[in-house]
């Protein structure tokens, strides 16, 4: 890009960052996620899905087999804070354009399981608030974009995602979030050669 838009940000440390110390996990299946979003990224830039049911051994119980990991807002910051910023070379954590206190996950069961909730899991938006480094940053959209396609690639189906400009932090903050939240023009915007250029690589560190 030939301009800066904002020369100087402010950069937290990594040791500032949110983080949770995790115990060694299993081994898990490395499995291509679908949908609206699915195509857009190559096999190469998917990690295995730490939200899959664990592969385990052949002396461990068929129980063990049908363990899902609970997924709460550490978990959906750790899969974004890592996005590079597309106009400077550091994170869109380390910049504080996502922070863990505006992420939020909400329940609801499918309507078609009214009756017997035990049929269907439930359905669980995540919502994520984006801070732009600056008010009149042009790139609003396309953070929200990678952020949005970091997080299609990585949850399961049962998970929706809301990703939106944190109220008063952008002065266009309501056109970006109507564009974030159509999915119909969501899914032209990632038909751009250019633009999927830039989300891949802003998700080559992820």
């Amino acid at each position: 890009m030939s301009e800066i838009l904002n020369a100087n940000p402010t950069i937290r440390s990594a040791a500032d960052l949110p983080s949770r110390r995790r115990e060694p996990t299993k081994k898990i299946k490395t499995q291509r996620p679908f949908g609206l979003l699915s195509s857009t990224i190559p096999d190469s830039a998917y990690n295995p899905d730490p939200f899959n049911p664990s592969s385990s051994s052949e002396s461990e119980s068929s129980d063990n087999d049908e363990e899902v990991e609970t997924i709460d807002e550490q978990e959906i910051y750790d899969l974004i804070a890592p996005i590079q910023d597309p106009e400077h070379p550091l994170t869109l954590g380390s910049l504080s354009v996502v922070n863990l206190p505006d992420i939020t996950l909400s329940s609801t069961l499918p309507p078609t399981s009214l009756s017997n909730p035990s049929l269907l899991p439930a359905i669980t938006t995540v919502t994520v608030l984006v801070t732009p480094t600056i008010t009149h940053c042009s790139l609003a959209t396309v953070i929200g974009l990678g952020v949005r396609v970091r997080l299609e690639q990585a949850l399961p189906p049962r998970f929706r995602v809301d990703v939106r400009i944190k109220e008063g932090t952008h002065s266009t903050a309501e056109q970006v979030n109507r564009q974030l939240g159509d999915k119909e023009r969501v899914a032209a915007a990632l038909e751009n050669g250019t633009l999927m250029g830039v989300l891949r690589k802003m998700l080559e560190g992820c």
